[in-house]
Formats: C-alpha cells, structure tokens, sequence
C-alpha cells in the first residue's frame, strides 16, 4: 500500500511517498538525515554552513567535505551544459535583489531597495574545484549559491538513499523538485502540476512517472517587493537582475532531477528559444506563458485533467 510523510526542510515542503507503508517511518528517517547533511553543507543563510565559511574565504583555497564537493561540481556541470545561463555564481545578484534571508524571512518584508551587481556569465569558469583532494578557491569577488542544483541534488540522492535502504519504489519531493527510484507501481507514481508544490493537490494537469525526475521552476510564487517593482528569484546572469521571461512556469522530465531542474531553469532563461533548445536535448517539457497558454517540447507525457 503506498503511503507518504511531508515535513518542512530546507526553506519548503519535503515528501516521501513508498509502495510499501510497513517502511514509511524508516523512508522519512533516512530522507530527514540526508537533508540535514545537505543544510551543514549547501546552505547560503546558516553561518556555520560549509558553503558560508567558503564563500566567506574567497580567493583563498580551503577544505570542504564530500557531499559540497558533489554539489559543486554538480553546479559547475550545469553552467557548462547551459553556456553559463544556469550557474552557481549568482550568490551577490540573488542577495542584492533582495533574496538575502529564508524565503519565509524575505516575504514578511515590506520593501528593498534594489542593490545591482556587475553581470558575469563565464564567473563559473573560475572556480577552483579539486575533486579527488576535496578542496575549493570560490573565486575572488563572488559568492556562490547553490540554489539552482543542490535541492534536486538532494532529492536524487534521497530516493535512490531510501530505495537501497528499504527495498522499496519511493518518490522524493523537495519543493516540487521530484525524483524517484525502485520500481515504480504499475501505473507509475501519479504527479500534479502546479506553479505552486504547496497549492491544494486538485485541479490541473497530471502525469505519470516511472524512472528519472521531474521539475518544475516558476517566476510565479518566490517574489517579493522592491523599489524597482516585483522580484523574482530567478535571476538572468547576462544581466544579474531577476530575469523578464515570457514563461511563467516550465516542467522538464528528465533522466534525473538534477538534468530536470537544470533544463527547466534554463528554458526560463531562453525565452522563445526554449521549446527549440529543449528539443534540441531531447528533453520532454511543458512551458506556461504568462498569459496561460501551454507550450510542449518533446514527448511530454499524456495529461489527464485532474478532478
């Protein structure tokens, strides 16, 4: 019988859902340690965090542990496979734009006055990443922020952490950044779309899916007031300012979460180039305009209008 547990982690909602109720308890345990050990290592807004403390020692080389070395190096592929439009570099851009606290501390705020960064799109180039040595140099000048890869990191790690542990299929969702991993049920695990993961779970398309990940980036819920108007947390790297994008939210299937989330911030930031760049990967994508209209790219699954 499949079961589920949400809890709150990492500024959002996590779930995990199993084909087998009987391990529930012990899905949630593991999932609830995993994403502890991502906070101690990713987090941009706790001091003691390994990615403040490197942030904090710029143009020096210091040591860091296994699970940021993977999350930067997952960061560094990103701005590879996407020319840099997809980057970990943005840490000055996102905070000046006034994402500079929790997200729950940020939409409490009355106002912010817009604080602007020079745009750099190769930045990522100058990270000093050492894998085998687990060592970083964060480049003088910038600070990094793992926003656009850590979390669906963290949900491919989970799932595939939780399968091998318990022997069971297990769908793991961080904040709507969706991955799965075991046997999937017969008709797959069932996922709605939404531009919001916390919007009640009825209405609106829904797909069935049976390996890999699913994401879902949106301009329509982090936002916030500033004296230049509304901001949103995805911010352009060409032009360090949150991005002004056609799309207001774009779904990506793909072969992890990671590649998902990747893809769909990437398609935010291409604007009318999207459908034919997520073509060109053969990724599979539904693309929202701001004015409600639905775009696809590739194969995306049939959708059944949910009750």
């Amino acid at each position: 019988m499949i079961a589920s547990a949400l809890f709150r982690a990492l500024g959002t909602t996590a779930t995990v859902v199993v084909d087998e109720a009987s391990l529930l308890e012990d899905a949630r345990a593991l999932l609830e340690s995993e994403l502890v050990l991502v906070d101690k290592a990713c987090s941009r807004f706790r001091p003691d965090s390994e990615l403040v403390r490197a942030n904090a020692r710029a143009g020096h080389t210091v040591e860091i542990g296994a699970l940021l070395t993977e999350s930067i190096a997952t960061a560094i592929d990103a701005a590879a496979s996407t020319d840099g439009l997809v980057t970990p570099t943005l840490g000055s851009a996102i905070n000046g734009a006034g994402y500079d606290r929790t997200f729950e501390l940020v939409r409490t705020r009355a106002a912010w006055t817009f604080r602007e960064t020079v745009p750099r799109l190769d930045a990522w180039r100058d990270i000093q990443l050492d894998v085998a040595r687990r060592t970083l140099c964060v480049p003088r000048g910038v600070e990094l922020d793992l926003g656009a890869t850590a979390k669906a990191l963290a949900a491919d790690r989970a799932a595939v952490r939780v399968s091998r542990a318990t022997g069971c299929g297990v769908l793991v969702s961080l904040g709507g950044d969706i991955a799965v991993a075991g046997k999937a049920p017969r008709k797959g695990w069932v996922v709605r779309i939404a531009d919001d993961h916390e919007a009640p779970p009825v209405g609106g398309p829904a797909i069935s899916v049976s390996a890999g990940g699913l994401a879902t980036s949106s301009t329509a819920v982090r936002r916030w007031p500033t004296d230049r108007g509304v901001a949103h947390h995805v911010v352009d790297p060409r032009t360090a300012l949150p991005s002004k994008t056609p799309w207001r939210t774009v779904s990506v299937c793909a072969a992890s979460c990671v590649q998902a989330n990747v893809a769909a911030l990437a398609a935010l930031l291409l604007n009318a180039d999207a459908r034919a760049w997520l073509d060109s990967r053969g990724l599979h994508a539904r693309l929202v305009r701001e004015d409600g209209g639905i775009t696809y790219a590739g194969r995306w699954p049939a959708e059944a209008e949910a009750a």
